[in-house]
């Protein structure tokens, strides 16, 4: 499975950008697609993640209510819709894929084994 992430760029506080994570293959309904997040000199961090099959969506705390996941099962594609965002947004979003990703799991990085590249995401104050 490759991924590839898009949608990065250099946005105002209080701006949106949306970024996409297209799959090479088709997606497995027991598959789960996760965003993290690492900004400059600080560890990889946990943003969202949304299960494939029902669309059960997981959100990390200092985003809840300004960031929606979402999957289109058509295009083998996660989006990550960002609103509001803030400069401690700014950092380089990288999206995932794992398999059978258990609920005590899902926010942690090393449930998943498949990673795209990251794309970068600066807000400007």
């Amino acid at each position: 499975v490759q991924l590839q992430a898009s949608g990065g760029g250099l946005v105002q506080a209080g701006g949106s950008l949306r970024l996409s994570c297209a799959t090479s293959v088709h997606t497995f309904n027991s598959y789960a697609m996760g965003w993290f997040r690492q900004a400059p000199g600080k560890e990889r961090e946990f943003v969202a993640a949304i299960r494939w099959s029902g669309g059960t969506t997981y959100y990390a705390d200092s985003v809840e209510g300004r960031f929606t996941i979402s999957r289109d099962s058509a295009k083998n594609t996660t989006y990550l819709q960002m609103n509001n965002l803030k400069p401690e947004d700014t950092a380089v979003y990288s999206c995932a894929a794992g398999n059978r990703v258990i609920l005590g799991r899902i926010r942690r990085e090393d449930a998943y084994y498949y990673w795209g590249q990251g794309t970068l995401v600066t807000v400007s104050s």
